[in-house]
């Protein structure tokens, strides 16, 4: 059994006025409020979704914008529409923006406005602490520049929308401290134009984005190769920060944190709360940016120096993606919602509901985390307090060991010393929990590892 948290038996019994009488420190608990998001997506609401967008005929980037039944405009202000009826239920809670750019590119020939729709639940005590949930809502066929012809998306991306849709709804009448937003991209087929409009968006609004989720083609468990799962969702991450400059690279080689980027330690947060809330559920974490020589919006935020992943199903049925509509020697090619499994979608909106909720009640991941101990036979390991936590947890694991294996809570204190670990042997991380329990990411030490978007390492 992993380590990263004490076992819920205990910690349901440990509660916030038992912590400060008896100066225990503050650990994290097992949540009721997430196991009622476990079954709370409705795949009702989810179909809805998919087969409105599967109505406009095609919602590629460069179809029409004018009409009010075909293409990616009456696509867009579909979504616009289904956000701000989500927000009226709970008194205007969320906002709703169109950040747009105009693009050229070897997929768009002709300047084209790329625009995405994008809702905000804006935090309760830390609003500028953001948590995003995205998906693509343009679709294409087998021809990437071919605007005109029917493309159902109903898989690629439509179910990306669907769940971030449906997850507004269930999140927009609880608490979060941190902000929410779900947006609906467009542009991704054309070269992830989406991705880089809401990315740069958040910079010049000063976000500091703690989690990108991208659910990119999320609602299939049927695969080409036969294999039928629909208890696995994959989550692909990066292992090292896209925006490292190079002295920092060379520290990081050095040092160690290839495996250890906001990213991946994003990943495994993600992994840990599918153990616990969602047991009939796996993440199967990889230790890729994206599939293997593809890519998805998740990409910009990367470049963009802001922790984000990818989700996606656990097999691929590549007949339905990216085709033209037909049959050929007995095989139906084309996106159409029939390869869409409503149950397994809801899983997958599940596990990114509960994702989001956790994020933004726990505290910020600590900032200026450090360690050390050469020639020394203990650890220390130092820390930035932050805002709203109570309590931190020191974490450890095997240099070779793909999750957290120990974790020791060291109370509200800036710093720890670990007796009897040797700094050599082990990488080490920090996280914070507030005081009913929520935990934050675990961060690595040094710029590999900070969550933070560092000013002094942007793009190359």
């Amino acid at each position: 059994m992993r380590l990263f948290m004490l076992p819920s038996a205990l910690l349901l019994f440990v509660s916030t006025t038992a912590i400060a009488s008896t100066g225990l420190p503050a650990a994290p608990r097992e949540q009721p409020a997430l196991h009622a998001l476990a079954d709370a997506p409705s795949q009702v609401e989810l179909r809805m979704t998919i087969t409105r967008l599967i109505g406009f005929g095609t919602r590629h980037t460069m179809s029409d914008t004018k009409s009010d039944s075909r293409g990616i405009g009456a696509a867009r202000r579909w979504v616009k529409s289904r956000f701000e009826a989500i927000s009226k239920d709970c008194g205007g809670c969320i906002e709703v923006v169109t950040p747009a750019q105009t693009f050229t590119g070897k997929r768009l020939p002709t300047p084209t406005e790329v625009m995405d729709v994008v809702a905000i639940k804006r935090g309760s005590t830390d609003p500028q602490r953001v948590i995003v949930m995205t998906g693509h809502l343009d679709s294409r066929v087998t021809d990437v520049m071919n605007s005109t012809s029917d493309a159902p998306g109903a898989n690629d991306d439509a179910s990306g929308v669907a769940a971030l849709i449906e997850a507004s709804r269930l999140l927009s009448k609880q608490d979060n401290g941190a902000t929410l937003v779900f947006a609906a991209l467009s542009g991704e087929e054309q070269g992830l134009y989406g991705g880089k409009v809401l990315a740069e968006y958040a910079v010049a609004q000063g976000w500091k984005v703690e989690a990108e989720l991208n659910n990119d083609i999320v609602g299939n468990s049927h695969g080409q190769n036969g294999a039928i799962d629909n208890t696995t969702v994959r989550v692909f991450s990066e292992g090292t920060k896209t925006n490292e400059t190079p002295a920092q690279a060379d520290y990081r080689r050095y040092h160690g944190g290839e495996v250890d980027s906001p990213s991946r330690n994003l990943a495994r947060y993600i992994d840990h709360l599918a153990d616990n809330y969602l047991p009939d559920f796996r993440v199967h974490m990889i230790y890729r940016t994206d599939r293997f020589g593809r890519g998805g919006d998740q990409v910009p935020f990367l470049q963009e120096g802001y922790p984000a992943v990818r989700v996606t199903e656990a097999h691929e049925n590549y007949t339905r993606q990216h085709q033209d509509l037909r049959t050929e020697r007995g095989i139906r090619y084309g996106d159409t919602i029939d390869g869409i499994d409503f149950r397994y979608l809801a899983r997958v909106t599940a596990l990114n509901a509960i994702t989001m909720a956790s994020l933004s009640r726990a505290p910020a991941p600590p900032g200026g985390v450090t360690t050390e101990g050469a020639l020394a036979t203990d650890t220390t390991v130092h820390w930035n307090k932050v805002p709203g936590a109570v309590g931190y947890r020191v974490h450890w694991r095997d240099t070779t060991a793909p999750q957290w294996q120990h974790a020791r809570a060291v109370g509200d204190v800036d710093h720890a010393v670990l007796d009897d670990v040797v700094i050599d042997d082990w990488f080490f991380g920090v996280s914070a929990v507030s005081a009913d329990g929520y935990e934050s990411p675990v961060v690595f030490p040094g710029f590999a590892g900070s969550f933070e978007r560092s000013p002094a390492a942007q793009k190359p």
